[in-house]
């Protein structure tokens, strides 16, 4: 394994997100307290409790998850895309690196900047609501998972992407209404029978489902179906991965 080369697409990673901190910081912040001030407020007015949560509270995992999963597509995206985009990305197959320690030097630098947005998301929502995590190690377990696995998402869409155009659209038309669709402000058991069984076909029920658990020990789906799902699709996302620089699939012209 070549930890030094590893390092370095870390470090110039990370050393993007660094410049930005300030908004990279600033904008979560203000998105966390727009989302408690419409749906804490406006619906929570409405809603006193969920499966013996409050609402206010009840929401905080869902919109970590809402953050951390597109937060991590659109870095892993982007790391890849851009030395795609300016050509530097031949002198990286060139180097003595295998695909393996490329994907954890990308997707590492993006899963590390989507941690620090949902722990910043975690600390905003603290001044609203008063938050116990009933399960601390499988919480920061599922965030590192999911981070990882949609960093690794975002990687594959990257090399897919042959403009910026196409680098927003799946995140936009797909992901982030699977997202909304798949319990981050409500249970799935609020739903009618009909549209409880159309919502198992969305995988990131699952994801939010277990992520829930975590926080207060209640989940729409068993929790041992949520890790299966999220380990089946970092395996899938990882073999893809595999196939992708073994074929050179959008990467050599």
């Amino acid at each position: 394994m070549n930890f030094p080369a590893i390092a370095a697409i870390y470090r110039f990673e990370m050393a993007r997100f660094f410049r930005t901190l300030t908004q990279s910081f600033i904008s979560p912040v203000i998105s966390t307290s727009l989302y408690f001030v419409v749906f804490g407020a406006a619906i929570g007015s409405r809603i006193q409790e969920v499966e013996g949560v409050s609402y206010g509270t009840f929401i905080v995992p869902g919109l970590i998850m809402l953050s951390v999963i597109t937060q991590s597509i659109s870095n892993g995206s982007f790391g890849i895309y851009f030395p795609k985009f300016i050509g530097t990305i031949y002198e990286l197959l060139s180097a003595p690196i295998n695909f393996l320690e490329i994907v954890i030097g990308y997707v590492g630098a993006a899963a590390t900047k989507a941690l620090f947005i949902g722990v910043v998301i975690l600390a905003t929502a603290n001044f609203f609501v008063d938050i116990t995590i009933a399960h601390p190690l499988a919480m920061v377990m599922f965030l590192v998972l999911t981070t990882i696995t949609f960093s690794l998402m975002g990687f594959i869409l990257g090399i897919w992407a042959q403009n910026f155009e196409q680098l927003q659209l799946v995140p936009l038309l797909i992901v982030t209404p699977l997202i909304f669709l798949g319990g981050s402000f409500y249970s799935i058991s609020m739903l009618p029978q009909i549209w409880q069984t159309i919502s198992m076909f969305n995988p990131v029920v699952y994801l939010i489902s277990g992520f829930r658990w975590a926080f207060f020990g209640t989940a729409d789906v068993p929790i041992a179906v949520s890790m299966f799902a999220i380990f089946a699709f970092l395996i899938a996302c990882l073999g893809f991965i595999g196939w992708i620089f073994k074929t050179g699939w959008r990467i050599r012209k």
